[in-house]
């Protein structure tokens, strides 16, 4: 079957809500054991993994900070050990973005953004690299965002971090692309999941209005994008930032 990714082991993180639970159920839909990652809110992350095994897919659940260097190889150890060593990586964890100026914004907001989107895609990829150079295969699918092409305004931490993201995502294309490994990125549009319910409304229907789709994104759009970037099929696709953001970006 095209697409399928029978008897390989995923590693989502950030997946108990939002983007990330949609796409751990797409890809364990698509027949891999997916470990999906939490580091708050237990109960829901529960909640979340029992709607993933009721949906027929198979994984563990693992807590952890992924930006903390002993806890994701912690969290590397259970995966393996439970699962089998991780030939899919989506780095997709993320902390609350606040829009400001950037006389608002300090350093330490800053660094923060930096090591959810530059830090924690090298600490989860250097964990994970031994197996997939070995075995000649690998799967990297970073989460960006439109806001890098768009030079959004007032919101310059998360979009610089964001940028460094694309940077680092080309720079370990070419590296690892020798080894079979592909590493892609997908920049999704504005697409409201559980921490935008209380966004305000005007700001909503003004993106909604500059949409060319003239709909909104849902979650399954960028994760039927990462089921295509983890598959065979794209095994010679590599670099690339795909926009799921029904027409905000283009070329």
């Amino acid at each position: 079957m095209p697409f399928s990714l029978h008897n390989r082991v995923a590693w989502v993180t950030g997946s108990s809500t939002g983007l990330g639970k949609s796409i751990a159920l797409e890809l364990g839909k698509a027949g891999a054991k997916v470990a999906l990652n939490y580091a708050n809110n237990p109960a829901r992350a529960e909640q979340s993994f029992a709607d993933f095994t009721a949906a027929g897919c198979k994984g563990i659940l693992v807590r952890g900070d992924v930006t903390d260097p002993e806890q994701v190889q912690q969290m590397y150890a259970k995966i393996a050990n439970d699962l089998g060593p991780v030939d899919i990586l989506v780095p997709n964890a993320t902390p609350a973005q606040p829009q400001k100026p950037i006389e608002e914004y300090d350093w330490a907001f800053y660094q923060s953004m930096l090591d959810f989107f530059i830090k924690s895609p090298f600490l989860l990829t250097r964990a994970c690299l031994p197996h997939m150079k070995k075995q000649k295969w690998g799967r990297i699918v970073n989460i960006g965002s439109e806001v890098f092409r768009r030079g959004v305004g007032n919101f310059s931490a998360y979009v610089a971090a964001k940028g460094g993201q694309e940077g680092w995502t080309r720079s370990m294309s070419t590296e690892l692309a020798q080894f079979g490994i592909t590493v892609n990125l997908i920049a999704p549009g504005w697409i409201p999941v559980e921490r935008h319910e209380n966004d305000p409304q005007d700001q909503k229907n003004g993106y909604l209005s500059l949409v060319p789709a003239k709909r909104w994104g849902v979650p399954k759009d960028v994760a039927t994008a990462v089921v295509y970037f983890a598959s065979d099929e794209s095994a010679f696709v590599t670099g690339q930032s795909m926009a799921v953001n029904g027409g905000m970006t283009v070329g």
